[in-house]
């Protein structure tokens, strides 16, 4: 293999110790590579090797030893392969040894036009072999694969290639490939790799990060919706991102192992069987997955694909969104949807249908449909509700795949077994539960027994034929507290006042004199006494016309002088739409600038609500800047001012800050810095609730 060496050259010598505990030894040819000229030998592409091994139900796999000695050097060349050992020696090569840069093309060469010949049955990425076969020509699945191993193992012999026998598989139903695990039902991914990554501590780092992320990236083909779900984590990577390990990223992290934990066998593409396309698009991200309906007339997924959507692309309107998922999809699956036979491109989004013969067409989507043109497929429509798989390609992991979840309070099951400590409602529900049994029922209760009911255990009472039935509350104090505990204290209700407290309970609880008693509890509640302030007359607001639509008109300002949270922000800047009353919430810096705002406005407003066309606000410099005048003038928007010697004309988000300062008062009373992490529920809380001049929820 060496031999002793009187070469002009040499390179240094070190040991890297194997998976197996031993040690091989390697060579720095820094200086020869970098004056090789580069060979020219595509490498092997892991997606075709799988394509080619489709349909076969049984598999060997040969691992070659030392597979680079086995090919002689060219005797010109030997002098270039000089090392140099401890001890002062100089040798020189007979063999290619490892650390060439051409080395690994120049095998792969040698072995991929030995086994040329049998490439309907082998495979061969380097050092590695995989054999497959399946039933034919009479033969049984095993019979083929038995003269299929025959060939190799002789064409092995024939030039003195050999087999390492401990990492040899031979005959098996699923082999170890590159990576991922292939068998005769599909592919999935490799055990070893999913347990290292859920077992991963958590990072407390960027380079921690990083290096858990580029594990989970290798997998990312087995998660439907992974460039979506990876978000918080990615933008703790960027240039610019503070480090800060919120609750949003433990749960994306979290929802990470368990996605790749549960990941799906996914199907080997049969060329022969016709392919189906699903394609949808978020806010942030694009997805889609390529399908194929198996032997047993199941559809199964062949191959997930998604990333994030580039700065540029986050301002698309939604149309052009989906039809970019529709292009990367084209784009990714390229080798098996290119050609004659027609497929389906299924989305959610019903105008892509007529987009090809759309008379308005942006040069976007001109450029884009002149791609599409090389492909045969039609569009079809499937509702979101529908269309599953696809909406979980793009989105967060909330809206799992496969799965539905019903929540049960345990609240309910308090109200269950109170009833039967309850007189009167206690015949009322073995009334109803039992119709044909004679339960001793008072006058009134059996006049108005036609407005009860009970489902699931639960005793429902309807005011009149055009109300909604809503649960009875026992005649039970602690149930009653714990009734309005839920409506009034928690992060969901946010200490909201008497009227708000009351139209929440109502809309699912009756109990007779129930607002007296709902006064009463919000009156006495502690923390709202403390925090509250006494209300005091204002003068009249100058109004603004009434808008015709939710968020065709809206108003915003900044509230200030809040404890700095972990992330430096001192203050919230809030949008209102005029009509609904709905809010939207940011967590800001004091020293936020027009642009920043510019992009919470997108982030939280236009994405979910599109453009208003009125927008009133104070005189804030924020908002009168160059950024926000340009903004509104490329956008044909225009800015509404408040009157400057009547600071109130913007009376509904001047309202809402007041609400809004003393909800954070009661429900941050104990941790005041940790208000901007509470923002979420607050949000929730205000629009849930009844607003008293719309009578209906601002969610609505």
């Amino acid at each position: 293999m060496v031999r002793e060496s009187n070469s002009p050259h040499s390179s240094p010598t070190f040991c890297v110790l194997k998976p197996n505990g031993k040690w091989r030894m390697v060579h720095a040819f820094n200086k020869l590579n970098a004056a090789t000229i580069p060979a020219s030998t595509p490498i092997p592409r892991k997606d075709v090797l799988q394509n080619n091994m489709a349909g076969c139900t049984i598999f060997s796999a040969l691992d070659m030893v030392d597979g680079y000695y086995q090919l002689l050097m060219r005797e010109s060349d030997i002098p270039l392969t000089a090392v140099s050992t401890p001890n002062g020696m100089l040798w020189e090569w007979l063999v290619m040894p490892q650390g060439l840069s051409n080395a690994p093309a120049t095998f792969n060469r040698l072995v991929t036009q030995l086994f040329r010949p049998m490439r309907q049955f082998v495979q061969t990425y380097f050092d590695d072999i995989f054999v497959h076969s399946r039933a034919s020509e009479g033969k049984t699945a095993v019979e083929a694969h038995l003269g299929h191993l025959r060939e190799v193992l002789l064409c092995m012999r024939e030039n003195r290639l050999y087999a390492n026998i401990n990492k040899c598989i031979f005959g098996a139903e699923e082999i170890p490939f590159l990576g991922c695990f292939l068998g005769k039902d599909g592919v999935r991914a490799d055990p070893e790799k999913v347990c290292a990554i859920a077992q991963w501590p958590v990072p407390v780092s960027q380079k921690d990060l990083r290096k858990w992320l580029g594990l989970a990236n290798y997998l990312h083909k087995y998660s439907a919706n992974y460039a979506e779900m990876a978000r918080p984590l990615t933008n703790l990577l960027k240039k610019d991102a503070a480090w800060s390990w919120i609750s949003e990223a433990q749960q994306t992290f979290e929802a990470i192992k368990s996605s790749l934990q549960s990941a799906p066998i996914l199907e080997l593409p049969d060329e022969e069987r016709p392919f189906s396309v699903v394609c949808d698009a978020s806010d942030f991200a694009i997805g889609c997955a390529l399908l194929q309906v198996d032997a047993e007339g199941r559809e199964r997924v062949v191959s997930f694909q998604s990333r994030q959507l580039k700065a540029a692309e986050k301002n698309y309107p939604v149309h052009d969104k989906e039809l970019l998922a529709m292009k990367y999809a084209l784009v990714k699956f390229r080798v098996h949807l290119l050609g004659q036979k027609p497929f389906v491109i299924y989305t959610d989004h019903a105008s892509l249908r007529t987009a090809s013969s759309s008379p308005h067409l942006s040069q976007r989507m001109a450029r884009w449909l002149s791609f599409f043109a090389e492909y045969n497929f039609t569009v079809g429509y499937k509702p979101g509700k529908q269309n599953v798989l696809a909406d979980a390609l793009s989105r967060r992991p909330d809206y799992e795949l496969a799965h539905l979840a019903y929540l049960e309070s345990p609240l309910y099951e308090l109200i269950r077994e109170a009833y039967a400590d309850d007189d009167d409602l206690a015949g009322l529900v073995e009334a109803l539960s039992a119709p044909n049994k004679a339960v001793e029922l008072t006058a009134r209760q059996r006049s108005r027994l036609h407005r009860y009911s009970v489902v699931e255990g639960l005793l429902y009472y309807q005011v009149d034929g055009g109300d909604e039935p809503r649960i009875v509350v026992p005649n039970d104090e602690d149930l009653r507290h714990r009734v309005l505990y839920e409506a009034h204290d928690t992060l969901l209700s946010c200490h909201l006042g008497r009227e708000k407290t009351y139209t929440s309970v109502a809309r699912n609880f009756w109990r007779p004199h129930m607002y007296k008693w709902v006064r009463k509890y919000v009156q006495t509640c502690e923390t709202c006494q403390r925090v509250k302030p006494a209300p005091s007359a204002s003068a009249p607001l100058m109004s603004l016309p009434v808008p015709a639509d939710c968020w065709r008109s809206m108003s915003m300002d900044f509230i200030f002088e809040l404890p700095a949270d972990a992330r430096g922000h001192t203050g919230i800047l809030v949008f209102v739409c005029r009509l609904s009353k709905m809010v939207r919430l940011a967590a800001v810096r004091k020293s936020v600038t027009a642009p920043q705002a510019a992009q919470l406005f997108v982030d939280n407003v236009f994405r979910n609500h599109g453009l208003p066309e009125a927008f009133v606000s104070d005189r804030d410099p924020r908002f009168v800047s160059q950024f926000w005048q340009h903004l509104f003038r490329l956008l044909g928007t225009r800015l509404d001012m408040s009157t400057a010697d009547h600071p109130q004309t913007d009376g509904p988000t001047e309202r809402v800050n007041r609400v809004l300062e003393d909800i954070l008062r009661s429900v941050c009373a104990a941790e005041p810095t940790k208000w901007s992490a509470l923002l979420p529920q607050v949000e929730f809380a205000l629009n849930n609730a009844v607003h008293s001049s719309t009578g209906f929820t601002r969610s609505m």
